[in-house]
């Protein structure tokens, strides 16, 4: 079988050639992988075919035996079927569905299309990786996101603009889901043809220009914590924002403007400070984070507004503040994240 295949050379295969005898899909990003499935379903049966001949099921409801039947059920009115089995991680290691699957990988049936779909967090099957096409679905790159959001908005009947994109990706971060609800959102109100821009995606997700998760961090990085403290209400009112996510956003960007202020007190150029930057964050690849350029730029400048005093107890402060969200009973997020920034604050004026 083909080596382990990204989302993006997935999706081009697909399209490119006929579907394969068995897939084998991993990963964090659940949307992607139904996006896959939806690829080889469409390549691989008609519209009316599809009745009869596409089976979806839960790995916890099958044993060897129920396996082998669905693998080998003839298709019906189609050269081919499709049978998707979701979460196999839930088979436990040595149950005797193992062994089923085994020796079906070994001759698989030439009229049915598998899908082994595994869960997120989860490490490949081996040997399933080597006999099946595996592809493994991690997060999204900005530029790639970007075409993304695109292609779906087109799909569902408008155009989103540059700005609005942007917009939306710093009001809504990078979970799929919760992108595509929005996307979904915006279908319901625009006109066929319609070219959405920035303000109408303001309107809807209920998140102005000048402060979105994105424009927080920031504010917080450049030492602006009353405009921090001011965004408070319109971030945590953001779709699938809550103060978690907040703090788990800040904690890379102080974490930069850590290593660029470390860079800084050992004497390094200011102008090689950014690119040293911009090679630890492409070396780490975080999930979740925008155009690694643009950040890579805001943490070294940032950097010149702390020192190394001051950033570990902003770090100190950040992961106490995610122990309070994470441990407390109580729903004020507003009040734990401003004791955060107050403490920021209070440690600039100490310093």
């Amino acid at each position: 079988m083909a080596a382990t295949l990204s989302f993006d050379s997935a999706h081009r295969t697909i399209r490119r050639e006929q579907t394969e005898s068995v897939y084998y899909l991993t990963g964090d990003q659940e949307l992607l992988k139904d996006e896959i499935v939806q690829l080889i379903s469409s390549q691989t049966l008609d519209s009316a075919g599809r009745e009869f001949n596409f089976d979806v099921r839960s790995a916890s409801d099958l044993d060897g035996e129920s396996f082998f039947a669905l693998v080998e059920t003839p298709p019906m009115f189609a050269e081919r079927r499709v049978v998707v089995v979701k979460g196999i991680e839930h088979w436990r290691k040595n149950a005797g569905v193992w062994k089923v699957v085994h020796q079906y990988l070994e001759n698989p049936s030439p009229s049915t299309v598998l899908v082994l779909i595994q869960g997120p967090g989860k490490e490949p099957h081996k040997t399933i990786a080597k006999s099946a096409v595996h592809v493994a679905v991690g997060p999204l790159t900005h530029p790639r996101l970007r075409r993304w959001i695109g292609v779906r908005a087109q799909n569902s009947g408008f155009t989103l603009t540059e700005e609005a994109t942007e917009h939306l990706v710093s009001s809504v971060g990078f979970n799929l889901s919760h992108l595509a609800m929005e996307i979904d959102k915006l279908s319901a109100v625009a006109s066929d043809g319609d070219e959405v821009n920035a303000e109408d995606v303001a309107a809807l997700v209920g998140v102005r220009r000048g402060e979105t998760l994105r424009d927080w961090v920031s504010a917080i990085l450049n030492r602006d914590i009353p405009s921090a403290v001011g965004m408070l209400e319109s971030v945590l009112a953001g779709a699938g924002v809550n103060g978690v996510r907040m703090v788990i956003a800040l904690g890379p960007a102080l974490i930069g403007v850590s290593l660029a202020v470390a860079l800084a007190e050992k004497s390094m150029p200011s102008r090689r400070i950014e690119g040293a930057v911009f090679d630890a964050i492409r070396a780490a690849r975080p999930q979740g984070l925008g155009n690694w350029k643009q950040e890579a730029t805001l943490w070294a400048k940032a950097a010149e507004r702390w020192t190394s005093h001051e950033i570990t107890a902003a770090l100190r402060s950040a992961y106490e503040c995610d122990l309070a969200l994470k441990s407390t009973t109580l729903s004020d997020e507003r009040g734990i994240l401003s004791t955060m920034l107050l403490r920021m604050s209070t440690t600039r004026d100490a310093a």
